[in-house]
């Protein structure tokens, strides 16, 4: 029938008609702060090694226990270069262990929300662990970073309120602890007494969710299987949330893709069924098997149906 292969057959010509920007799925990271969580999508489509990178750095626990280290307000906040701990002399500050540096793979923009690697000045393949997240606009002047040092890469963008939290964290006092602690952001410090472990922002610890679809500012984002080899990335505008939830494909998104993964939705066009293994919808929740209905095959709009 005809309706069983409207999907794949629009998706397909929209294809070879369309170019746009990669909206594939990735992997999230949540992180836990004394100040409250964030979330940031790790975007290793365009930036692979660096998120690979990233990657190697929460499964060894550098992360855990490490603070945020530079706060410039209007600029950037920096973290994942030192560790905390209270120990019989007070607090203790250590550098994060590194590894080999990455070799920088610059392509996306500096924008405001985006997270990007730090990296020695005139070395543009410098960065091991440190990492900060665009308070504004950063890509042109004055602060250049897409051309300074041949581009700061960009790996990985804030989710959901997390911008919150960092526009907070730059509100905060800042104190010069000397070296690359001369601008720390600090929490109910009294310069008077000495620091403890609590007066600086901590990264409790993190969370990595190899999620299929994300799920931020009403747009659900995803790779989807609709068979015989066809696979692509797409996105869905929610369009309304009652009386049923309705998602509606945003035909400027869809890009074909040449490899799959097994962690993909799938799309049978025999019973109209839509099937999103996992889907992270906030800083708290994941959601899984999310299954959807094309409910109106000429506007490609899909229909919530379930989910665990």
């Amino acid at each position: 029938m005809a309706f069983t292969r409207n999907f794949s057959t629009v998706i397909t010509t929209l294809s070879f008609l369309l170019f746009s920007t990669v909206t594939q799925a990735n992997p999230v990271a949540c992180f836990n702060t004394n100040l409250g969580g964030f979330c940031m999508e790790l975007l290793e489509r365009q930036a692979p090694q660096t998120v690979a990178n990233f990657i190697r750095y929460i499964d060894s626990g550098a992360y855990d226990q490490s603070i945020f280290h530079r706060s410039e307000p209007g600029f950037v906040i920096q973290g994942g270069g030192f560790k905390v701990s209270s120990g019989s002399n007070g607090v203790g500050v250590t550098q994060v262990d590194t590894f080999d540096p990455v070799v920088n793979e610059f392509g996306l923009s500096n924008v405001r929300s985006t997270v990007a690697m730090a990296k020695l000045s005139g070395d543009p393949d410098s960065a091991t662990s440190q990492w900060f997240v665009n308070l504004d606009d950063n890509s042109g002047p004055p602060a250049d970073l897409d051309t300074q040092n041949e581009g700061f890469t960009v790996f990985a963008k804030i989710l959901y309120d997390g911008m919150t939290l960092f526009d907070a964290i730059a509100g905060l006092q800042r104190v010069n602890f000397g070296g690359a602690l001369s601008s720390t952001p600090t929490v109910n410090f009294d310069v008077s007494q000495p620091v403890q472990v609590e007066n600086f922002v901590l990264v409790n610890s993190v969370a990595l969710h190899d999620v299929t679809a994300v799920f931020d500012e009403n747009v659900l984002t995803f790779a989807v299987d609709t068979g015989n080899g066809n696979m692509y990335d797409v996105r869905l505008l929610l369009i309304a949330v009652e009386p049923d939830i309705i998602f509606e494909l945003d035909p400027a998104s869809v890009t074909p893709l040449t490899i799959g993964s097994a962690n993909m939705a799938t799309f049978s066009g025999q019973n109209r069924t839509l099937t999103i293994p996992s889907a992270i919808i906030n800083k708290n929740t994941l959601l899984n098997n999310v299954v959807m209905s094309l409910s109106d095959p000429a506007r490609m709009q899909f229909t919530l149906v379930s989910f665990e």
